[in-house]
């Protein structure tokens, strides 16, 4: 039988159905369980087992966990808690323990008796890892005695057998496990990435003892995380890098409605909202009806205090959302029995029942404690109203970054070189310091596709500034208007007139600090083209290598070595021309095209969010008011400092 273009049908019937039994399907397609098989779906890997041992602990059955990197990147976890049940399963007719290492979607989460919340999303927890590892190992202390079993990519290679006595009261799991090198294209674990969502756990499980050991060679180090605090000391944390406006964290921890809802808060003298919120320990980077909750009861309860102590008797406006959370500093945390997630990554609470919860916990609590606390309530009140004042001159200023129509180009800043093409999908548009390299990438692009916006001098801090004072600059105001997105409040990403935002600064210390501060502006006042991944980071050439009519472009010093080992030959006495590139300005306009604007060749960093709590603390470290913390930091980090200026 021939098919629709005349080719002859292979066979196609019921035998070529392939049908991938056991834990096949996870090493078949690993995207689809842990994201990817590169550095981000190799720490997925002990996040899957960490989050076990954490169950536990939500279940008030363990308090210390511990996760060891071994010298061959192998990894450990051990928990104390009750241990993965060794007992024959009744239909399945195999031990618990080996039902949860080699069956997908099998597990106590899925029996609310067992666990009444947990952190795992779809259940495929452990399972995932024993599939996706070239060695699993697993002890389990329960019942008097330590339990043995081993497994290899998803098969069980011993039969569970039992090690030795214990006592009675001593239990726990221990899994260590190798991640498989026929699935990764990284098997190196980055100790401070695993030690970030430790630190966060032992704050979101108040009590829990978390240990990290590093044990390979030159490496060696261990932290213990223990937050007696809970979520009170992780805005303490948040907060050690600013200055805060009241000494006490406002924090409260109950049930309501049966949901487990914990809240830790603190203003500091920043223009900034930095709102972090968890569902079950998952954070929901993109928020949902817990958050919802939080906020609508803060921006009532807040305008209502505001009316009372006629602090907006001569204004003429009310309190807006963003108003009452500049400053803010600000954990929630909920504890839900059956959560519903919605969005793209599966981070967004849709449960109706927990923003009722919380909007109604917070509208109570906060309005008793702002009438018990006067003088912290008036430290609040003045920070709203003072935001407030500098929306209105905000808005003013905004109005100059409007443009009338994505089609009205005549409204478009002046110095921006267009691009003729108008979907945004095939649209970038490079941001470039300085009039001189602006000219030679206006000369060197290809104008269908590419825009190019010079800009002028170092862009204001908006780190030490409010939102008025930023848009009364003039390059930030000309990047707004060039992308067309808006900003703040009305902001929408749908009308990025780019879906490639390029900074493109020189290679020396200066270029890098606009570099910075480009970032710092996207980061605050526009967080949702980075999610979105519309911002990159152009890589020009440190030098250019040339013998005759051989030519090279390098991009750092152990590749203009080697070159230029090459170029000189056996004998070493070949004669090189060495050019330094200490700005855009000194390539040509094909020079800069060859190098870091071609598609076909140029390199380019993508700009990505992994982790929100650690990007804020960055910023806020090294572009904030404080100083010390930015002394710490570089003393700390100076000895890794490469190419500062060439």
């Amino acid at each position: 039988m021939a098919n629709k273009n005349g080719d002859e049908d292979r066979t196609y019937d019921a035998g070529q159905i392939q049908v991938l039994k056991g834990l096949e399907a996870v090493r078949k397609r690993p995207g689809m369980y842990i994201g990817s098989t590169s550095e981000r779906g190799l720490h997925h890997l002990v996040s899957e087992v960490v989050d076990n041992s954490i169950d536990e602990a939500l279940a008030g059955y363990a308090d210390t966990v511990r996760v060891t990197i071994h010298n061959d990147n192998s990894v450990t976890v051990e928990d104390n808690g009750r241990g993965i049940p060794v007992d024959m399963h009744p239909t399945e007719k195999m031990p618990g323990v080996e039902l949860a290492m080699t069956v997908l979607h099998a597990g106590g989460k899925f029996d609310k008796d067992s666990y009444k919340v947990s952190g795992g999303l779809h259940g495929v927890g452990v399972s995932v890892v024993n599939a996706l590892s070239e060695v699993l190992k697993v002890w389990v202390k329960r019942n008097g005695s330590e339990h043995y079993m081993d497994f290899a990519r998803g098969d069980t290679t011993t039969k569970l057998k039992v090690l030795r006595d214990v006592p009675k009261k001593e239990t726990g799991t221990k899994v260590w496990f190798k991640p498989d090198h026929m699935i990764f294209t990284d098997l190196i674990y980055r100790y401070d990435t695993l030690a970030l969502r430790l630190r966060e756990l032992s704050f979101l499980n108040k009590g829990v003892m978390i240990t990290i050991s590093d044990e390979r060679l030159g490496q060696e180090k261990s932290e213990t995380f223990h937050a007696k605090g809970g979520l009170k000391e992780f805005v303490q944390y948040l907060n050690a890098s600013k200055k805060p406006l009241h000494s006490e964290v406002v924090y409260i921890e109950t049930t309501r409605d049966d949901v487990g809802i914990e809240l830790a808060m603190q203003y500091n003298d920043g223009y900034n909202e930095n709102v972090f919120s968890f569902v079950n320990n998952i954070n929901t980077h993109e928020g949902g009806t817990h958050l919802t909750g939080f906020k609508s009861a803060l921006t009532r309860v807040v305008n209502a205090h505001a009316q009372k102590g006629n602090f907006l008797k001569k204004a003429d406006f009310t309190l807006s959302g963003d108003d009452v959370r500049e400053g803010l500093t600000a954990v929630l945390s909920v504890k839900v029995r059956e959560p519903q997630f919605e969005g793209q990554t599966k981070t967004k609470l849709g449960n109706s029942e927990v923003e009722s919860a919380v909007k109604t916990l917070v509208n109570e609590f906060l309005a008793a404690y702002l009438e018990e606390h006067p003088r912290t309530a008036n430290i609040i009140l003045e920070k709203a109203v003072s935001a407030a004042r500098a929306r209105e001159a905000a808005r003013k200023a905004r109005d100059l970054t409007r443009r009338k129509s994505a089609l009205d180009v005549g409204n478009l800043p002046g110095k921006l070189a267009d691009c003729s093409l108008t979907d945004p999908a095939l649209c970038e548009i490079y941001l470039v310091e300085g009039d001189s390299a602006g000219g030679s990438a206006k000369q060197g692009r290809r104008r269908d596709f590419q825009a190019i916006l010079p800009l002028r001098g170092k862009i204001i801090n908006v780190e030490k500034a409010r939102i008025d004072k930023v848009l009364s600059n003039e390059e930030i105001r000309t990047i707004i208007t060039a992308i067309g997105s808006g900003i703040k409040e009305e902001f929408d990403v749908g009308k990025a007139r780019y879906h490639k935002i390029i900074i493109m600064t020189d290679a020396d210390v200066d270029g890098a600090h606009i570099r910075t501060l480009l970032l710092t502006f996207f980061y605050r006042q526009m967080p949702e083209l980075i999610e979105a991944g519309y911002i990159y980071i152009a890589q020009p050439p440190l030098f250019r290598l040339a013998k005759g009519k051989e030519e090279y472009y390098v991009y750092d010093l152990l590749e203009r070595d080697e070159v230029m080992k090459r170029l000189q030959g056996s004998d070493g006495r070949g004669t090189v021309n060495v050019q330094r590139y200490k700005g855009l300005g000194e390539m040509n306009p094909e020079q800069l095209w060859n190098t870091t604007m071609d598609p076909e060749r140029r390199t380019l960093l993508k700009v990505n969010i992994e982790d929100a709590v650690s990007a804020d603390d960055m910023f806020t470290k090294l572009m904030g008011d404080e100083v010390e913390p930015r002394r710490v930091f570089i003393e700390a980090n100076a000895q890794f400092v490469k190419n500062l200026d060439i």
